[in-house]
């Protein structure tokens, strides 16, 4: 359970910063007795499609490590949204799409070399750059979208198998291969691992990138951005300063 808690961390840090009590807390998880130990006056409900939350009823939802697994993510994010009181805070904590990288290179080169081919063995996993737009999509206000990388070693990339599968995040594909694959599949791709990703102190390392979406459902108290062209004050006032033009000359001993 190392994953969740980082993610545990990382949430617990965003709610420092809001400096905010929350009373009325919701948490969708596919892990609820680990989150209900870390908020054990939370209502804790499964990550199914449809979510058990009472709509303009939380102050707080956490959607905590289960957005990747999501068929439909979007979805997700508007039961959330809809179960927020207005100014209500969500955050999510979910794993991003430079996840084990080194695990998705190593198995498609030792299968296109066995087979030929490519079966689905790792679920696709949603990019930064387009996963703050879905908190937009969603109807939440003053989105914020970050991440940070862990990379943790193992002993073999068979450890890291066996640590997935504990964890529950095994291959749940509806269109993953149903049959056996070959004996030799994963031996190899147990060796080009090896090959690529050692470690100094002959381990194997393996990327798990964790995303944090933050999102507020809309109020009319919150802060909203200015209209373009609304400013009273120009900025190299403020910043004392002259303004240059385009057409204006370098400033002496300016570089730029």
């Amino acid at each position: 359970m190392f994953l969740h808690d980082e993610a545990l961390f990382e949430v617990q840090e965003r709610l420092i910063d809001v400096n905010r009590s929350f009373t009325a807390i919701a948490i969708v998880t596919g892990h609820p007795e680990f989150w209900s130990e870390a908020f054990p006056d939370a209502k804790v409900v499964s990550d199914e499609d449809t979510l058990a939350l009472e709509p303009n009823s939380f102050d707080l939802v956490i959607h905590a490590m289960a957005l990747h697994w999501a068929n439909d993510p979007v979805g997700q994010l508007v039961q959330c949204r809809r179960a927020l009181r207005p100014d209500g805070l969500f955050i999510s904590a979910f794993l991003g799409g430079q996840t084990l990288v080194e695990l998705r290179a190593a198995l498609s080169e030792a299968e296109v070399a066995l087979t030929g081919g490519l079966a689905p063995r790792v679920a696709p996993m949603g990019e930064i750059r387009d996963l703050g737009g879905l908190l937009q999509r969603a109807g939440l206000a003053l989105p914020v979208a970050d991440s940070t990388k862990r990379n943790v070693s193992y002993s073999t990339p068979l450890a890291l198998l066996h640590d997935l599968r504990a964890m529950g995040e095994g291959n749940a594909l509806t269109e993953r291969q149903r049959r056996i694959p070959p004996r030799e599949l994963f031996t190899r791709m147990a060796r080009i691992y090896s090959d690529h990703y050692k470690t100094e102190d002959d381990r194997v390392t393996a990327t798990f990138e964790m995303i944090f979406l933050t999102g507020w459902a809309p109020s009319e108290t919150q802060q909203k951005p200015l209209q373009p062209g609304s400013a009273s004050t120009r900025l190299a006032d403020f910043l004392n300063t002259p303004e240059l033009g385009p057409d204006a000359k370098p400033v002496k001993g300016n570089k730029d």
